[in-house]
């Protein structure tokens, strides 16, 4: 028994696919099958005999000789298993056999008893169906007669696949009917001219469209050369370039296509796009005889006359857009006029355009000629137009072409200006003028202006005007605009000079401030310095002096104070007010500020609380500024509170805003009185009290707040005292906070040895006495000074000092430009030199530091801090 083929699905659904293809499944009969099974009944004298396809569930008799049905179940068939095994089958009694004797063709009609089967196969080898024999008794078949029953099959395979080439060839010649067909339709029915050619270039065919595009008719063209259709600068490189095409295969255009001209019958050019194709026939010979190629020429004028009118769009939405983004620049640099007409140019194609303003001139219509393409021919015709493009000269005449249009808001047009009786006649050599149209610019149903243009390629028309109507509205839009800011122009000439006034009334104030503070300072310098050392010095005064000498302190450090409040409220106001921002601890910043003010509290009897913040949060702000407003409000609190009273510092977190509050016991403020509080100058009343005072600190401190970008404020406790608050913005980030002026303790306590020698440089005797009386009470330096700095440096130079204190503002060369001598000379480039100064701007700071003075110090000179700096200066001089 033969072996049964692996019945899997990829095969059994590619041998389905090999019987479908044949396209023979319930066809008629055919009568040379039906011979073939007569043949094959006859030669074995059996009943039946069939040409049977197996079908996905069905048997399918192409032929049948000796059975009436066509087509029966593939279940348990004999045939199955022939498919399944790809080998013939014989059995000469179903009913023994097991693999049959049950299958509905053994025990039901039509009783089958033998059977044998042929495989019939595809030429892939997939089976197909069988051929074979059936009787209706047991019998046997001999080796000799399986033999003739495979040759008839191989008859039937061949049968099978000449029926199969037949069907191709149907389908194959179809399709070609169908392919002429519709090349003929596409030829005949395309809307483009289509032209055939062999490879020398004589056109073969036409189709009816050429004639429609060119004007030719097919036998007008047929059989001549296809340079005819083409320009001479295309024609003449024709030949060259399908010459080099035929050695080469090089395209240009074959296979690309490419915009070009169309010559027409009449002798005129049409745009068209050109597609050219090789014919390539199935033989693939490439014979240079039997090239021939297909050209497409497709009509480009609708194309062309889109693509001008989508350029004049787009020139006119630049145009728009441009004049109205712009305007300002175009105003300012006085180019909008001539950017309008050179516009109006190109937006109509004109050689001549003029652009004008309408005017009265005693209640008569003027125009003012703003822009206009020269129109001069002589020396006296341009001094003509130069006067009218100044405005010098301005048309009045409301019966001229122009006139009709800005007095009488006429639309002018004329297209045959030479012979037009309106046009008057032109003076001798004015250029000629052919094509006219001139149109009114109106507002609110007033003209406010016109435009023109002349000598156009082609005639105008009124849709012209039409289509220009949005670059006339943004005429008059930007002839407002024009006259607005001229009126502003005129308005800011007013201010600007009321400004001027103001900055040099400004200017005066900031040098009479500064002039002021040193003139104060230089005097301060001499009180608050020899009271520092009558307090300080090595020979300790009585106690009864020490209070007076005190007393001295007290009032010129509030003398300084009120100086410095005055001047830090000028900086402010003049904008030349310097911040340092930093992240500030808030905790300790009120701690240090309870510690400053405890002696001021204890002699006015008042308690110092500090609430801690929750979280150690902390705000940005300049360490310094912060500082100087908390002095402020707790001071205030102090001098204005009750023996007993208290002054609380705390806060409190407002979003991202920090709140600090500064509240007292005191007697509090009047609601009504509440927002004069930070008006400069302004005490509320106390000016005739017993608190000094000038009303400026509270104002210095709102102005203050408001630089950080914060917010002040004060609240009235009904039940006594006052809370003053302000917030500032806050920050996560700690980080180690320190003054920047402060030194490092190490440098301030370093120890100098030997004595040092200290040129001191002051044009003031009395701060020279000071610093003089300073310098005795240290035993490591010896004093020497110069009134100024040419003596000055002329000391430095003949003896190098180990330190140069020098003021700034001295008589005839100053302390800057003497610092810069001393540090470009080999002799002193190394001695530092501290700038001691009645100067306290912030740019008086600048210029100190970019000079690069070692440090700067103040006068009142703080006598701790000069000292602290001359050590540390002193040691590290020493060390090098």
């Amino acid at each position: 028994m033969s072996q049964l083929l692996p019945s899997t699905e990829s095969y059994e659904a590619q041998r389905l696919i090999e019987l479908q293809r044949l396209e023979i499944l319930d066809t008629p009969p055919e009568e040379c099958f039906d011979n073939l099974t007569e043949l094959a009944s006859g030669i074995f004298d059996m009943p039946t005999a069939l040409v049977s396809l197996v079908d996905d569930d069905r048997l399918w008799f192409k032929s049948r000789f000796g059975l009436e049905i066509s087509q029966a179940g593939r279940h348990l068939s004999f045939c199955s298993y022939v498919v399944a095994t790809a080998e013939p089958l014989i059995v000469e009694n179903a009913q023994l056999d097991w693999r049959f004797r049950d299958s509905s063709l053994v025990t039901d009609e039509p009783c089958i008893r033998f059977y044998a089967g042929i495989p019939l196969c595809s030429p892939k080898g997939y089976v197909l169906g069988t051929l074979n024999v059936i009787d209706y008794q047991p019998r046997t078949l001999s080796d000799a007669a399986l033999e003739h029953l495979k040759m008839l099959a191989k008859q039937a395979e061949q049968m099978l696949l000449m029926h199969g080439q037949r069907q191709q060839l149907l389908k194959d010649m179809e399709g070609k009917f169908r392919s002429s067909a519709r090349y003929r339709a596409i030829i005949e029915g395309a809307g483009a001219g289509i032209i055939r050619t062999n490879f020398a270039g004589i056109m073969l065919e036409v189709n009816p469209s050429v004639e429609t595009l060119l004007g030719y008719k097919p036998e007008e063209l047929i059989g001549r050369r296809i340079e005819m259709l083409m320009p001479e600068k295309w024609a003449c490189e024709h030949a060259r370039y399908m010459n080099s095409y035929m050695k080469t295969g090089r395209a240009r255009v074959i296979g690309k296509g490419r915009e070009v001209s169309a010559l027409h019958r009449e002798g005129y050019e049409i745009p068209v796009h050109l597609a050219v194709s090789e014919v390539v026939y199935p033989s693939g010979q490439k014979q240079k005889e039997s090239r021939e190629f297909i050209g497409i020429l497709s009509d480009l004028r609708d194309v062309y006359s889109a693509r001008e009118r989508e350029h004049k769009e787009r020139a006119l939405l630049r145009v728009l857009h441009q004049g109205l983004t712009d305007y300002h620049a175009l105003l300012s640099g006085n180019t909008l006029w001539g950017f309008l007409k050179n516009a109006l140019v190109e937006l109509t194609g004109s050689q001549y355009a003029l652009i004008g303003e309408v005017q009265s001139r005693e209640g008569q219509p003027t125009l003012k000629v703003h822009a206009v393409t020269d129109l001069s021919w002589n020396e006296e015709s341009k001094q003509l137009m130069a006067k009218l493009v100044s405005g010098d000269m301005q048309l009045t005449n409301p019966e001229s072409m122009l006139g009709r249009v800005f007095a009488g808001g006429e639309v002018v047009l004329s297209n045959d200006l030479l012979n037009d009786a309106k046009q008057g006649d032109m003076p001798p050599g004015h250029p000629v003028l052919n094509r006219y149209i001139g149109v009114p610019i109106i507002d609110r149903g007033e003209v406010i202006g016109m435009y023109a243009v002349a000598n156009a390629d082609e005639d105008y028309d009124l849709s012209m005007v039409e289509w220009l109507q949005p670059f006339t509205s943004t005429c008059a839009l930007l002839i407002n605009l024009y006259r607005q800011l001229n009126h502003q122009a005129e308005f800011m000439q007013g201010l600007e000079g009321a400004r001027e006034q103001a900055e040099q009334a400004n200017k005066a104030k900031t040098e009479f401030l500064s002039s002021m503070s040193h003139e104060l300072r230089t005097p301060l310098n001499s009180i608050l310095g020899f009271a520092q050392l009558l307090q300080f010095g090595k020979d300790p005064l009585a106690q009864p002096q020490l209070c007076q000498v005190e007393q001295i302190r007290q009032s010129g450090q509030h003398l300084l104070d009120l100086i410095n409040e005055v001047l830090d409220l000028a900086s402010i106001e003049s904008g030349y007010m310097h911040l340092s921002p930093q992240s500030i601890e808030v905790n300790k910043i009120c701690a240090e500020v309870c510690e400053l003010l405890q002696p001021m509290a204890e002699q006015y009897q008042v308690t110092l609380v500090a609430h801690p913040c929750l979280n150690e949060r902390l705000i940005f702000a300049d360490y310094i500024r912060v500082k100087q407003i908390l002095l402020n409000l707790g001071s205030n609190g102090i001098k204005y509170n009750r023996l007993g009273g208290e002054v609380s510092f705390s806060c409190e977190e407002r979003g991202k805003q920090l709140r600090i509050k500064v509240q007292d016991t005191g007697v509090g403020i009047p609601e009504e009185k509440l927002n004069l509080l930070f008006q400069p100058f302004n005490r509320l009343g106390a000016e005739s009290g017993p608190i000094e005072g000038t009303g400026v600190g509270l104002a210095l401190t709102h102005k203050l707040v408001t630089l950080m970008g914060g917010d002040i404020g004060v609240k009235a406790n009904p039940e006594g005292g006052s809370e003053f608050w302000f917030e500032l913005p806050g920050t996560d980030h700690l980080c180690a906070l320190q003054e920047a002026a402060e030194m490092p303790e190490s440098a301030l306590t370093a120890d100098v040895e030997g004595v040092h020698r200290v040129l001191y440089i002051e044009d003031n005797p009395a701060n020279r006495s000071l610093m003089e009386a300073v310098f005795a009470e240290l035993d490591y330096c010896a004093l020497c000074c110069a009134p100024d700095a040419e003596q000055g440096i002329e000391k430095a130079l003949e003896q190098p000092p180990a330190l140069i204190l020098m003021d700034i503002d001295l008589p005839g060369m100053c302390g800057i430009s003497a610092q810069t001598i001393l540090k470009n000379n080999p002799l002193t480039e190394h001695v530092p030199i501290v700038a001691v100064t009645a100067g306290v701007t912030e740019q008086e700071r600048r210029q100190a530091s970019t000079a690069g003075f070692a440090a700067y110090l103040t006068k009142p000179l703080d006598i701790t801090r000069l000292t602290r700096t001359i050590r540390h200066l002193l040691s590290g001089s020493a060390q090098q």
